[in-house]
């Protein structure tokens, strides 16, 4: 699996520090940047030391090659032990779960196909642009390793039937299908989803950082409820939030006609 000694499965880009932007590149082309334990764990290593850093406001997830990713790679699973097996998947899900915990914003910067768990982490991330030719499927069902734990993002990103329908045929919808579904933000033509990328991060990352930490996780925290409770909890946020140094620099900025001096 490895490409040589030494060579990262994942790297870091930090061009666009200084706006609060970092790109993560998913790095091993070779392998269509195939998810497996190697890349895995050090994807969530590095999304753990930026968000130990706690200055990155929006993390674009890119990668190298004509694939995003094409998922696991199936030699570790079919010639892996169940001890090796698990250990993939639960690196698998630590990386999805640190997507949507991390404070920074997570979007996906997609050109070619996002495939199987490759599709998860495009459904996990908060965000994504893909370009016109990108693909995504989760075709495990044709092989007869059903997607299930794509299904879990997929199913939370596109709805019930829609994510049924992906899952059941192992079919490719196009980006503009994944678009109308909800999969993705926004298509851009191919080979500028790296600009549509930045565009969309820049947008976010003008933003109070504190004021999009606390976005994220409450936005996440409120859809695991009841609507009368996410009601509920959203009013007490927005009763503590008038109080914060960023909404009374927002507020008084609007109202004195005047662009905001964000406290961080």
């Amino acid at each position: 699996m490895q490409q040589g000694p030494g060579k990262n499965l994942v790297t870091r880009d930090r061009r666009q520090a200084e706006s609060g932007i970092e790109r993560v590149v998913l790095a091993n082309p070779a392998r269509r940047n195939a998810l497996s334990r190697a890349l895995l764990q050090e994807l969530d290593a590095m999304l753990a030391a930026i968000e130990a850093e706690g200055r990155v406001k929006v993390v674009i997830l890119a990668s190298e090659g004509p694939a995003f990713s094409a998922g696991h790679d199936l030699r570790e699973l079919r010639f892996g032990g169940e001890d090796e097996v698990r250990e993939v998947f639960d690196a698998c899900a630590g990386v999805m779960t640190r997507i949507r915990t991390m404070s920074a914003i997570v979007l996906c910067e997609v050109e070619g196909v996002a495939t199987a768990a490759g599709c998860q982490l495009v459904a996990s991330a908060d965000l994504a642009v893909a370009g016109a030719d990108a693909r995504f499927a989760t075709p495990g069902v044709k092989i007869g390793y059903f997607c299930t734990t794509p299904g879990v993002a997929l199913g939370r990103s596109v709805g019930r039937k829609a994510a049924l329908a992906m899952l059941l045929t192992g079919d490719f919808v196009s980006a503009a299908e994944a678009r109308s579904l909800g999969l993705i933000n926004e298509v851009v033509p191919a080979g500028q989803a790296e600009a549509g990328a930045l565009a969309l991060a820049r947008r976010v990352a003008r933003h109070a950082r504190a004021t999009l930490v606390e976005g994220k996780r409450n936005f996440y925290r409120q859809l695991e409820m009841q609507e009368a409770d996410a009601l509920r909890f959203a009013s007490g946020i927005m009763v503590e939030q008038v109080k914060k140094p960023e909404a009374r620099e927002g507020m008084s900025a609007f109202l004195e006609k005047r662009e905001p001096v964000w406290p961080d």
